[in-house]
């Protein structure tokens, strides 16, 4: 009798799962994701703190004796957007350094995450035996997109407690617990816009860490400053539907021209 071997096939979605689940272990497991997700929270906590504590206090120019008074936050969900109304004091400053800080730090993982894979040869030797180009930028695309949306939380959590150790006002300003929680979520759908274009510049870089984090820094700040438009604290669902749609239609397009660039491209 004659023995035959067969070898199975192994199906888009059982190969999918084993990326993704390979990429989860190997964040989960990863220092610079604990380190990303503490710097999120313990950043606003210092900020608040800080700002404070040196509200009133007056500086000098020493050249024209001019002098400056600090101003402080007075309300704590400064840290994630600006309240209707009046404007609060030091709030010039929480604009610029704010929740919407996560969205840049989150290129630091996306680039050293993938760069190592080049690096290391796992990349080569993975597209070689087991996964594909498509599937391999879907797993970092989602990855990258699990991460940013826990530092964003991570930022609102440190936020909350920062208000709360300064003594400041969780005034919403005619604002209700809804729009915030639709502002957080328009934020996280917002973060696969940003991580699609990480992952294209990271693909492209490969091994170069320096030049995929320059790039993806470079590529960010083009839409960094319209992020406070899009999610403002007194978002509604139709903010949260424009960030789906933005997000789905930049994770289908610059994945299928990362995975072009994969294929195009020598994988050393």
């Amino acid at each position: 009798m004659e023995n035959t071997m067969k070898f199975e096939k192994v199906s888009f979605a059982g190969r999918m799962k084993s990326m993704l689940k390979v990429d989860l272990r190997r964040m989960f497991k990863s220092k610079l994701f604990y380190i990303l997700i503490a710097c999120a929270l313990v950043i606003p906590i210092l900020m608040t703190v800080m700002m404070s504590m040196m509200d009133g206090s007056v500086s000098v120019n020493p050249q024209t004796g001019e002098e400056t008074v600090m101003q402080g936050p007075e309300n704590a969900w400064q840290n994630i957007g600006t309240l209707p109304g009046e404007p609060l004091g030091g709030d010039e400053i929480f604009m610029m350094c704010n929740i919407n800080m996560a969205f840049m730090g989150v290129a630091v993982f996306v680039c050293l995450f993938i760069s190592d894979d080049f690096r290391s040869g796992y990349a080569k030797n993975l597209f070689t035996v087991r996964a594909k180009r498509g599937e391999y930028v879907f797993s970092k695309t989602l990855a990258g997109f699990i991460c940013g949306a826990m530092m964003l939380i991570a930022y609102l959590i440190g936020s909350v407690l920062g208000g709360a150790l300064s003594g400041l006002s969780f005034d919403l300003h005619g604002l209700n617990a809804g729009n915030i929680v639709m502002c957080m979520l328009a934020k996280i759908f917002l973060m696969l816009v940003f991580v699609s274009i990480f992952t294209l510049v990271s693909v492209a870089a490969k091994q170069k860490a320096w030049l995929s984090i320059c790039g993806s820094l470079g590529g960010g700040m083009l839409l960094f400053m319209m992020v406070s438009m899009i999610t403002p604290l007194g978002s509604t669902f139709l903010n949260v539907i424009l960030c789906v749609a933005g997000g789905a239609l930049f994770a289908c397009g610059l994945g299928a021209l990362s995975r072009m660039v994969l294929q195009k491209t020598s994988l050393v």
